[in-house]
């Protein structure tokens, strides 16, 4: 076995750390691109699907409005699908906004931190 001197094997351990770096932050990169790319499709294919899901709403409301004129006028019928759709509008906004966590009012994580270290 030759004789290295200290600072040849501290620069091979410097140089090895490094690559294991390098190695380390490829891996994550690519791991990223995946995530990245799997995430695209989701966003993609939710998105695909509320869009079908407002066009059904959609045409469910125009059936309905159809089926009210067989019955009453054309303006009451309109009327009652808004008023029915106004109603639901309004239950689900105020389930959702008492669904959604409290806003804190030092909403800066620098005033947060001081907060915590006073």
């Amino acid at each position: 076995m030759a004789d290295r001197s200290v600072s040849t094997v501290f620069s091979d351990i410097i140089g090895n750390a490094q690559e294991i770096i390098r190695a380390e932050v490829l891996l994550v990169k690519t791991g990223l691109r995946d995530e990245v790319v799997a995430a695209k499709r989701r966003i993609a294919l939710l998105a695909s699907g509320a869009l079908a899901g407002i066009f059904a709403v959609l045409f469910t409301l125009v059936s309905a409005f159809h089926a009210l004129t067989r019955v009453l006028p054309e303006w009451s019928s309109a009327l009652i699908v808004a008023v029915a759709m106004a109603a639901a509008a309004a239950i689900l906004l105020n389930a959702g906004n008492k669904a959604a966590p409290p806003v804190p009012a030092n909403n800066t994580p620098v005033e947060s931190i001081q907060e915590d270290h006073a």
